[in-house]
């Protein structure tokens, strides 16, 4: 019989997986989709030097922020980073490394790797900043340049629902990232929001197959943020 995949919780499901210096790659998009309880108990347990592979740095008091004032993360691989001042400071100051990635390619970067692809040609960033010291070539007379796959020693990922088997489907946002960097772990842990009898989920719902997932966790109390509220009045009228 298998294994069971099923901790008690994050700080169980990340014991034996963690050390200084080491890559990891966290899902979500926004402040949506976040692995909550998997950040605290990577900030818990200490481990330092961190490469950190994320679209974006959270806010300061959540998401990546806190590694991030703890100064557990050596080095940053986003595309957007403007919502956390202290990922600011510590930019300007050149006391974090950061390696800048387009959206697209920081998404195509974490599926190549997944896929044991090596390398791709993309036109984004060609004729940029993004493209110095790349390899480049022309394709249909149009500039391309070479970026490289993404795997991370750990992947750590949300997801809606999963099974005991580590089948996972995320919903609508949290979709963003988080199967693309199930697939590219080492080792991949998740977080889900329910826990469902194997078998219940269609396997055409299924996002992530379970042989992707080695450890998971059921995770409670998300505090479903966002980085900025955007309003406007109601039309006068109309209840």
């Amino acid at each position: 019989m298998m294994a069971s995949k099923l901790y008690p919780d994050a700080r169980a499901a990340l014991a034996g997986l963690l050390r200084d210096g080491m890559t990891v790659m966290s899902g979500g998009f926004g402040l949506c989709g976040l692995p909550e309880h998997l950040i605290q108990a990577l900030q818990e347990s200490g481990v330092k030097g961190l490469t950190v592979i994320s679209n974006n740095a959270g806010v300061d008091d959540f998401g990546l922020g806190p590694l991030l004032r703890t100064r557990q993360i050596r080095k940053m691989v986003s595309s957007y980073v403007g919502e956390n001042k202290e990922f600011e400071r510590q930019f300007l100051a050149g006391e974090i490394e950061v390696e800048f990635n387009p959206q697209g390619t920081l998404a195509e970067r974490c599926r190549a790797g997944g896929a044991g692809i090596p390398a791709f040609y993309t036109r984004t960033g060609a004729g940029t900043p993004v493209a110095e010291g790349k390899e480049q070539r022309e394709f249909g007379g149009e500039p391309y340049i070479l970026e490289t796959g993404l795997v991370a020693d750990l992947s750590i990922v949300r997801a809606w629902r999963g099974d005991e088997l580590g089948n996972l489907v995320y919903r609508r946002t949290a979709r963003n990232f988080n199967p693309v960097m199930a697939t590219a772990g080492k080792v991949t842990v998740a977080e889900i929001e329910e826990l469902v009898p194997v078998g219940s989920i269609d396997p055409d719902h299924v996002h992530t197959p379970g042989v992707f997932v080695q450890r998971m966790i059921v995770g409670t109390g998300y505090s479903r943020r966002i980085e900025q509220r955007t309003t406007r009045p109601r039309p006068q009228g109309r209840g």
